[in-house]
């Protein structure tokens, strides 16, 4: 991978994350607090384990990235799962230093950092492949935060992209640049 390739990798999947980031936060914007440990059924996550797992992951796995395994011996990633009473105040302080934590990783790296390996319980892959990997799983999980949030605001949910029905009113007050626009 040459150089250049390598920072414009890195900088697509900051611009990428930062997109997901700033989804789930308009997602989690329109919830009320005494919304965000609703769940939908026995086997769904809410809003606040969604959070809290996505935030112990990032802590996780960025933690000392290129030293030691992302899947950190203090982490109890079954814990992630359960309901604990939390604030938003609360949650949002282990959201941010989640995402603090990836963002200063990902900042830092040469483009040599790529090819370098990592391990995640145990598996050694390249920091490249790491990286694919958390982009997809943080991806997926801010999905069902979105999903989450929107059915939990039914008839009140403010569109975080194109609204329905607005896709070519929104393209010509874009100028044509539809993709800039959504996430």
């Amino acid at each position: 991978m040459t150089d250049d390739l390598a920072r414009h990798y890195v900088a697509d999947v900051l611009v990428n994350l930062r997109k997901q980031k700033a989804l789930a936060e308009g997602a989690l914007a329109q919830v009320p607090d005494d919304a965000l440990d609703h769940v939908l059924d026995r086997e769904s996550n809410s809003l606040s384990v969604l959070v809290r797992h996505i935030a112990g992951n990032m802590r996780s796995r960025w933690t000392d990235f290129f030293t030691t395994d992302g899947e950190k011996p203090d982490r109890n990633r079954d814990a992630e799962f359960e309901a604990a009473a939390r604030t938003r105040a609360e949650l949002l302080v282990e959201w941010e230093d989640g995402w603090r934590r990836l963002f200063d990783v990902l900042e830092s790296l040469a483009p040599a950092d790529l090819t370098r390996r990592v391990a995640l319980r145990g598996e050694q892959m390249s920091a490249l492949e790491a990286i694919d990997r958390a982009l997809v799983h943080y991806s997926y999980h801010v999905g069902q935060i979105v999903l989450l949030a929107k059915h939990l605001r039914r008839g009140e949910w403010r569109s975080l992209s194109i609204p329905r029905r607005r896709s070519r009113a929104d393209e010509r007050d874009a100028g044509g640049a539809l993709g800039a626009r959504a996430p």
